[in-house]
């Protein structure tokens, strides 16, 4: 089979197209034709590599994937070949005191397609039979591969660990990022009004197609976190969900009304910075740490995705032989949606 491996980290010319070995099927593994495969940062990160990161080489990145099944283990019995199918990125043991209480994205061994284990940049892939969801047939495998990762995350983030309730107010800080595009549609369908930061007059618009109730320009205004000030008559928003990290950091936490909570998905700016802690308690407010979620909660996103209540938005659409392309295309920041790579 046909994959985007590297042999070694470092910038975009590392990755080359490679013919490699067709992966081996466990007894409760299912063998996949990848039809479409989304890019994630964490794509970046892994091919440049961070200290103590140690893979086997050459690696496959990739996270997200969606294709037909090709071949199924002796113990799998809800699937078979020919079959449209979805995968869940992340991976558990199944046996850890998380994974049985059903935390799987705190399993010990836990880990994501394509972090430390081989990805989804190839034709073929070899997940286990708990990680794949049937495809309806009205879903593209564009869309599914587009919505996998993100949406698993804003829903855990928003739902479980932020608790959102109808009623309050929520700012997602970004609009271009997937789980920006993912947290404005579910914090809309929790009926929540949602203000969005946006970096420039396109993506606030695309926003509010996504719909939004307010979008701040901080091309025009770059005091966001004032202006959400305004905006709420000086009480702050409920929630914020904050990817970014140290650039937004405080004015995310500034934001926030008293007795806030602040959801911490990402740091794509940086994960070090100073804090003054007297905003914490003076405000009462709750720092929420969160990344991916649970079988239960992919599989209750991917159904609203399936039901057309939520949607995954694409970007574009290259072959996998561009793989660098789509990595620069992501690298530099200028999308809206999901980049996304065809076999």
């Amino acid at each position: 089979m046909k994959a985007i491996v590297f042999y070694q980290h470092g910038p975009l010319d590392v990755l080359q197209l490679a013919d490699l070995p067709t992966p081996p099927v466990g007894p409760s593994d299912v063998l996949i034709d990848v039809k479409a495969a989304a890019l994630n940062r964490l794509d970046l990160w892994v091919r440049e590599g961070w200290p103590g990161l140690k893979l086997k080489l050459p690696h496959i990145s990739g996270s997200d994937a969606a294709g037909v099944v090709a071949a199924v283990g002796e113990a799998v019995t809800e699937f078979k070949p020919g079959q449209r199918v979805t995968v869940n990125p992340t991976l558990s043991c199944g046996e850890c005191e998380y994974c049985f209480r059903g935390e799987d994205q705190m399993c010990l061994k836990h880990s994501l397609l394509g972090e430390f284990t081989s990805g989804t940049y190839a034709e073929q892939i070899v997940v286990p039979a708990r990680n794949v969801v049937a495809l309806p047939d009205d879903t593209s495998f564009e869309e599914a591969a587009a919505a996998n990762l993100i949406m698993v995350t804003a829903w855990h983030s928003l739902i479980r660990r932020g608790q959102l309730r109808a009623g309050e107010t929520v700012l997602v800080v970004g609009a271009g990022g997937g789980v920006n595009i993912a947290s404005i549609q579910i914090a809309k369908l929790a009926g929540a009004r949602v203000l969005v930061v946006a970096s420039n007059a396109p993506k606030a618009e695309k926003a509010r197609a996504l719909g939004a109730d307010v979008v701040l320009d901080r091309s025009k205004d770059t005091d966001w976190s004032r202006a959400v000030f305004s905006l709420t008559n000086r009480r702050g928003v409920d929630v914020v969900v904050d990817n970014v990290g140290a650039a937004t950091w405080l004015s995310s936490i500034r934001a926030l009304a008293r007795g806030g909570r602040m959801l911490v998905v990402g740091n794509t700016s940086g994960p070090k910075f100073e804090m003054d802690s007297r905003f914490m308690f003076a405000k009462h407010i709750s720092i929420v740490g969160s990344t991916m979620g649970s079988h239960q909660d992919y599989r209750a996103v991917m159904n609203l995705v399936f039901q057309r209540k939520i949607k995954s938005v694409v970007d574009r659409v290259l072959p996998l032989s561009e793989a660098r392309e789509a990595q620069r295309i992501l690298q530099e920041g200028d999308v809206f949606g999901k980049v996304v790579l065809k076999p």
